[in-house]
């Protein structure tokens, strides 16, 4: 039986996050934060089985698409110093379904969230780290 998990967390400059690392990171990529100048190498990072981004129905914003344009366009949108740029949700999946389900349940509720919001969302979708439960 699946035990639930969802965790909800703010990137928020006031942490010393930045949207643009932490997208480089969950989607094992290499991303240049043009705010700051800093580049976020996560390419060689193992265990992504799965990175895309959708849009809310209807969107012309096709630009959004490509991870590095719409994360430094949600880094140049806020101004301040303790500004919100992006949330985070952690999701256990469970681990009955195939990859194949994992990936359509994964898109439907990226694709609800993103249509309720009027946002892009990102997702990526990882195997259980060395050492931990194979699940």
């Amino acid at each position: 039986m699946a035990i639930y998990h969802l965790s909800m967390k703010p990137i928020a400059r006031s942490g010393g996050r930045s949207a643009v690392a932490s997208a480089a990171y969950r989607a094992a990529e290499r991303l240049t934060n043009e705010r700051d100048g800093l580049t976020h190498d996560f390419s060689n990072r193992n265990g992504v089985e799965h990175a895309e981004i959708v849009l809310p129905a209807r969107s012309s914003a096709y630009w959004a698409m490509k991870r590095s344009a719409l994360w430094n366009a949600a880094e140049r949108a806020e101004k301040r110093s303790d500004a919100r740029i992006a949330r985070e949700f952690e999701i256990a999946l469970p681990h009955e379904l195939t990859p194949d389900q994992r990936l359509v349940l994964t898109r439907a509720f990226a694709l609800h969230l993103a249509n309720r919001y009027g946002a892009a969302v990102d997702f990526a979708i990882h195997r259980p780290g060395e050492g931990s439960d194979i699940r």
